[in-house]
């Protein structure tokens, strides 16, 4: 009877040890996001959309949260009415694929291996559309529609991102 009873005194004390590993490597449920504040988000665009007036262009600009959802959004009521969709799209493009859209716009030419991309709902690749990272963290993105040309929607985006760079603070 000793015998018996040490090896299931044995055995509980080895599940028990297995249960306290498991547990320890158990994999975590949830993860830390850091995203964009909606003040951040406004400066972004005013920034943008100051940087498009003075250059005579009239615009939308888009500032979306890391999961694409718009935080801000900026239109010239002269601008064209597609610049609405086009812009939040540009930002959240950028987002999702993790690239500013002029990259994109290069990468997804037709006949490269990723052109299909271009006919993905939602996904605009062309200039306009840029992320906005700190310290190498996804924050956001930021997209400019109705500038006569990427270039020019990618001079305003980077105008919105200077404006906020150096206040965005990760902990």
């Amino acid at each position: 009877m000793t015998t018996v009873r040490i090896s299931r005194l044995a055995a509980c004390a080895f599940a028990a040890t297995l249960a306290g590993a498991a547990a320890a490597q158990a994999p975590k449920l949830t993860i830390p996001l850091t995203s964009l504040q909606t003040g951040a988000a406004q400066t972004a665009a005013q920034a943008a959309f100051a940087r498009c007036q003075k250059d005579g262009y009239t615009v939308t600009v888009a500032v979306v949260d890391r999961s694409g959802h718009v935080l801000a959004l900026l239109r010239d009521p002269l601008a064209g009415t597609h610049t609405v969709y086009t812009a939040t799209s540009k930002a959240s493009t950028a987002v999702s694929f993790r690239t500013d859209t002029t990259e994109l716009a290069e990468m997804t030419q037709a006949g490269r291996p990723a052109s299909g991309v271009r006919s993905l709902p939602g996904i605009i690749a062309v200039g306009g559309g840029m992320m906005i990272r700190a310290k190498g963290v996804l924050l956001g993105g930021i997209g400019v529609s109705g500038a006569p040309g990427g270039d020019q929607d990618d001079a305003c985006a980077k105008a919105g991102l200077a404006a906020i760079v150096d206040a965005i603070e990760l902990e």
